[in-house]
């Protein structure tokens, strides 16, 4: 069968893909400690469930509008105003399947074939893939360890053309952890102004911030910005609630709302009713509800930076936000895919290779599992590189 050519270039996900080998080495008996999740290891809170089970014992088991409900779509605009600044109406909301799902309807709704979309790499590993299906062309504007893995605002300014039509930024960042400041996103949001660019703003990762920095969403920096941004969020991360699949966007931009809602239409029609019900509550939220998580998530962080720092072979810099840690592999000639596939095979753990991030230097490794796990996977991790020390060359 011939495949459609907007999607036989389309990259299976490396981050699935060693997670699927993982559990079936699990599932034949290996003891196998696992790095590669990108979801937290806590259960969704009760009080979040418990509105899940309210909704179906009441039958909310029908279709919705299918951007949301009414009820989820107001929730979203006091968390816009009380977290960030943001005034919405319910009308520029669009709830999705996920953050993710959200991210593929912008850009299938903004972007064309000719069109430029700018991602800062690192990058997580569907944004290019999303582009590429939309027709466009996937632009990389490189950072590294010395730039905190953000980028710079003249290299921003470098890469716009008359073809760029959006750029992708991710804070806190998925792989890397960093998080941009306000002084940072003023910049970038006066070169985005400037250049009529849409910032695609994916803050999924908002809620998990440590060393008491605060979460800055680039479209509160001013009335142009604001305009010209499309903030993504939802409850994956932020709530434990991964499985629930909601995530939602915000744009006053009422051509670009309109032609999601329609685009989603014609899709999945509306996120799960169950699932909206259980947002609803999540979204609301508890004092301090994700607090005791993301505590643990800063320990874990402190413990993995310094274990990771003192393997020889490897080194990383301490993450600022999400549950990530981007290593640099310190040893010549060591590719991400030789180190992810030896790690899993010759020490039973699995990572996830930073090639798939745009980094061949990198491995990526996730603090969202147990202390303990953490403790017994560095201690194989450190053991492996110390055997295979003598197979590279300083």
């Amino acid at each position: 069968m011939r495949i459609s050519s907007r999607v036989k270039n389309v990259t299976a996900s490396l981050t699935l893909a060693i997670t699927a080998k993982a559990k079936k080495m699990k599932a034949q008996g290996v003891d196998v400690i696992g790095f590669g999740s990108g979801e937290p290891d806590f259960d969704t809170p009760a009080y979040i469930k418990d509105a899940a089970v309210k909704a179906i014992q009441q039958g909310f088991t029908k279709y919705t509008p299918a951007s949301g409900t009414d009820q989820l779509k107001k929730v979203i605009c006091e968390k816009f105003q009380r977290d960030n600044g943001l005034e919405y109406s319910p009308a520029q909301i669009v709830v999705s399947c996920g953050a993710k799902h959200s991210l593929y309807n912008i850009i299938q709704a903004a972007c064309d074939k000719g069109d430029e979309v700018l991602i800062p790499a690192p990058y997580w590993l569907s944004y290019p893939e999303m582009v590429k299906v939309a027709g466009a062309t996937p632009v990389f504007i490189e950072t590294d360890e010395k730039t905190g893995f953000k980028v710079p605002v003249d290299r921003l300014k470098k890469a716009i053309t008359k073809k760029t039509k959006a750029l992708i930024l991710n804070s806190p960042s998925n792989p890397t952890g960093c998080v941009y400041d306000a002084d940072e996103l003023k910049e970038i949001a006066a070169a985005a102004v400037k250049g009529n660019i849409l910032v695609i703003s994916d803050e999924i990762y908002e809620k998990i911030i440590f060393d008491k920095k605060k979460h800055v969403s680039i479209a509160g920096l001013g009335r142009d910005i604001f305009k010209n941004t499309v903030v993504v969020n939802g409850v994956s991360k932020s709530s434990a609630m991964t499985g629930w699949r909601i995530g939602y966007l915000a744009s006053v931009s009422e051509e670009l709302v309109t032609a999601v809602k329609n685009l989603q239409s014609h899709s999945t029609s509306n996120p799960a009713s169950i699932s909206q019900a259980a947002a609803v509550e999540a979204i609301k939220g508890k004092a301090d509800a994700a607090g005791e998580m993301v505590r643990e998530f800063e320990r874990r962080r402190n413990y993995i930076v310094e274990r990771i720092n003192n393997v020889k072979g490897l080194s990383c810099l301490k993450p600022e936000g999400a549950f990530y840690v981007f290593c640099r592999i310190d040893k010549e000639g060591a590719s991400s895919m030789e180190v992810t596939e030896g790690l899993l095979e010759e020490a039973m753990v699995a990572v996830v290779p930073g090639k798939a991030f745009g980094s061949d230097r990198h491995i990526r490794l996730s603090f969202a599992t147990s202390m303990e796990n953490i403790q017994k996977g560095m201690d194989r991790i450190e053991r492996w590189f110390a055997k295979k020390a003598v197979s590279y060359k300083p």
